[in-house]
């Protein structure tokens, strides 16, 4: 049996960027992932919108210097519009920061993350390897792989997804609310600049976000009922170009596809306890939100910064894996992610019921916001985390 202080179980962008905050600890951990990330040909679909402050957390982590900034691209104003004329706008500019976050592709975070991970003396990456079995003991906790292999640690922390196989080997809760739609994500050249302004069309068919990567080229996420999702993922490459050109409203002129369209289910996931004796859960493992906020990732990445400096500022003789020493973790996080799942779970069902005399109320809302300057940079700056 090899002995550690912390196995994660996910190399995810959540499971890794925690491995990598604690290079620096004492803590000898281990990292379990069956499928490394690797580089796409061309440009990854699957693109996060990262805010200021978890650019500060890759930055403290020695991450964000190494990324390839050819492949990065600043938002400096974003511009939301109703389903009825009205609008909301956010600028870098007004509320003095020089962006609003920066777009990213997955796999180049999660590349880079490996690579550090290779260079990090006090850890042990063992992948492709899944986890197969699950053991609590009052002081340690046993995993055994599909190879056989065995691993001890006084924490296992779970950073393997929203489907989690630590969240259920634990039998810890998890309560989903399925949104009967799909989340279509897939880039494109445009025929105008972007001008590094993102975009976002609240529609009857459901929410369609415009985002810009370096050049003349977005990314789209375009959350809609499983039906249009699946049908618009069957569409030829012209006719897909043309339907996402005209859902918003050729904004960016003519498109053309350069990555095939992906669609994924959407639902929102809420787990009351993150935390057990000997375990923890961090990003999508602990919790799944609408991607109509953009902000699923930067959960994640706050989880493993808290959790890191937790465990980074725990003293010697600490026993990390006892459950009221990882309730801290659990109250840190708890406000966050509830705010932020109940703010976009209410704008999604706000902006899709049909009740009569609730379009024009909701656009004037929008309108109302848009017109109160110190509200929106409210608004922002705790988006940005500088509240």
């Amino acid at each position: 049996m090899q002995q550690f202080d912390l196995i994660i179980v996910g190399g995810g962008l959540a499971g890794a960027s925690l491995a990598v905050a604690l290079r620096d600890t004492r803590l000898r951990v281990a990292l379990v992932e069956n499928q490394p990330p690797r580089h796409p040909e061309g440009w990854d679909a699957r693109i996060y919108a990262v805010s200021p402050a978890n650019v500060s957390f890759l930055e403290s982590i020695g991450a964000w210097k190494h990324l390839d900034a050819a492949r990065m691209a600043p938002i400096r104003a974003m511009q939301i519009y109703g389903d009825a004329g009205g609008q909301l706008d956010f600028s870098a500019y007004d509320v003095g920061v020089p962006e609003l976050g920066w777009i990213l592709e997955s796999s180049l975070m999660a590349c880079e993350f490996w690579e550090s991970a290779k260079r990090q003396a006090n850890l042990t990456v063992f992948s492709p390897a899944r986890p197969a079995e699950l053991f609590c003991r009052h002081d340690a906790t046993v995993l055994r792989l599909d190879d056989g292999t065995t691993l001890s640690a006084r924490l296992l922390v779970g950073a393997d997804g929203r489907d989690s196989w630590v969240r259920q080997a634990a039998g810890l809760a998890a309560m989903n609310s399925h949104y009967g739609e799909k989340g279509l994500v897939a880039n494109f050249a445009t025929e105008k600049p972007h001008r590094n302004v993102a975009y976002q069309w609240f529609r009857d068919d459901g929410v369609l976000a415009y985002l810009p990567l370096p050049g003349d080229r977005i990314s789209i996420v375009w959350s809609t009922p499983d039906e249009q999702a699946d049908a618009l993922c069957q569409l030829d490459p012209a006719t897909l170009c043309q339907r996402v050109a005209e859902a918003g409203g050729y904004r960016l002129g003519q498109l053309s596809l350069l990555t095939p369209p992906a669609a994924f289910p959407l639902r929102l996931m809420r787990v009351p306890q993150t935390v057990a004796p000997r375990l923890a859960l961090v990003g999508d493992a602990a919790h799944g939100i609408h991607p109509l906020s953009g902000h699923g990732i930067n959960l994640g990445f706050q989880d493993a910064r808290e959790l890191a400096d937790l465990l980074t500022a725990a003293p010697a003789w600490q026993d990390i894996g006892d459950e009221r020493f990882l309730q801290r973790y659990q109250r840190a996080r708890r406000e966050e992610i509830f705010l932020m799942q109940t703010t976009t779970d209410g704008l999604r069902r706000l902006f899709r019921e049909q009740v009569p005399g609730l379009r024009p109320l909701r656009n004037f809302g929008l309108k109302l916001t848009n017109g109160l300057p110190f509200m929106k940079n409210a608004l922002v700056r705790y988006a940005l985390g500088a509240l």
